[in-house]
């Protein structure tokens, strides 16, 4: 099960109380009092795993309670202080005040530890009262109480690319043949239900993380389909792939400007993103028609094609990449960094674009 939101109650630890005692010894008359302190209470921390992928280990659980702090005990023994409770979280999630909505914190690196609720202090014993006026002090402290606060956590994936598409153009066939990764692939839409992440390698020592959501329609930021719920999952992303299929019922215009819509709608800051084009599914056409659709597309975003490309598409279908200087590694973001026309099943252009990829997210990185 996929969870990636969900509400808790988190409370710390009350403080242990406070002893009164006094000290009983065979010859030492009126010994005084020698109540020893309460220990403290929990505390509430907050650790991100890499081996925790989803909140689902929390759905259905209300509220989580620290530790209370043991009692102080005779002979000025102070009481054992409560362990911190952890809340254990993978990497990019979010902590959010229930009530108000104020972003707590922003967890997104392996083994980030942050506390959010103080344990209670502990009482004083009655060691702590006597004076020359009150040499048998019959009173000690009881613990403070722990805090209690209501908040929201969500999780957003934290990836290098983002793949944005309709559904059924090929983003879990791609990320699959690309990656790590095994999503679920039929013949039909929505067949992605939750995202993936996949480590896509470029060669021995250089990778990249990918992810893949599902689908996104006309509406979506309004909440139709499933891409409302799921667009947040690219919000982190560095750079976006935009995904548009060459066989599809759907004009690549149409694809394409939808999909720019919204993004937009949802997030201004995700529609500002570097990106770039595949154009899926060229071995359903004949050479002759994908050139044609190619050349329709490049019309589109207001690009040229190009044979000079570094990453090797030699005696390929045209493609576009943007001309970058060694001396300028800036370039027009209003502009997909480049297209290609690939086919994740017959592996058409796969490592070009794997190579190509990985040159957009250092730069992005950088």
């Amino acid at each position: 099960m996929f969870v990636d939101q969900i509400e808790l109650e988190l409370s710390s630890g009350k403080g242990g109380a406070g002893c009164v005692a006094f000290r009983r010894e065979k010859f030492v008359v009126n010994g005084g009092p020698n109540g020893g302190d309460g220990g403290r209470g929990g505390d509430v921390w907050f650790r991100v795993d890499n081996n925790t992928h989803t909140l689902a280990h929390y759905h259905g659980k209300h509220k989580l309670v620290a530790e209370n702090g043991r009692p102080g005990l005779g002979s000025n023994m102070t009481g054992k202080s409560a362990a911190k409770l952890f809340v254990i979280v993978p990497p990019g999630t979010q902590v959010f005040d229930a009530e108000s909505g104020e972003l707590l914190m922003d967890l997104v690196s392996e083994g980030q530890e942050q506390k959010l609720l103080q344990g209670g202090k502990g009482g004083l014993g009655n060691t702590h009262f006597k004076s020359s006026t009150n040499q048998r002090p019959t009173y000690a402290q009881p613990g403070e109480p722990g805090e209690t606060r209501r908040v929201r956590l969500e999780l957003k994936l934290i990836a290098d690319v983002g793949l944005v598409g309709f559904p059924n153009v090929g983003k879990s066939t791609l990320i699959s043949t690309v990656s790590n990764a095994t999503p679920e692939i039929a013949n039909y839409e929505f067949t992605t239900l939750t995202p993936k992440l996949g480590q896509v390698r470029v060669n021995d020592y250089e990778s990249f993380v990918m992810a893949d959501i599902p689908g996104i329609i006309d509406g979506a930021s309004e909440g139709r389909g499933l891409g409302l719920q799921f667009l947040r999952h690219i919000e982190r992303t560095k750079t976006l792939l935009f995904m548009i299929d060459l066989a599809s019922y759907m004009t690549m215009t149409y694809q394409y400007e939808t999909l720019q819509q919204e993004l937009e709608r949802f997030s201004e800051m995700l529609a500002t993103r570097a990106f770039a084009i595949a154009l899926t599914r060229v071995d359903a056409l004949s050479r002759e028609e994908a050139e044609e659709k190619i050349a329709e597309m490049m019309k589109l975003v207001g690009v040229s094609p190009s044979q000079k490309s570094r990453y090797g598409f030699d005696d390929a279908l045209p493609f576009y990449e943007q001309d970058l200087s060694d001396e300028s590694q800036s370039f027009d973001r209003e502009k997909p960094f480049f297209m290609v026309p690939i086919s994740s099943v017959a592996h058409e252009n796969i490592k070009p674009l794997n190579f190509a990829l990985h040159t957009l997210v250092e730069m992005e990185r950088a």
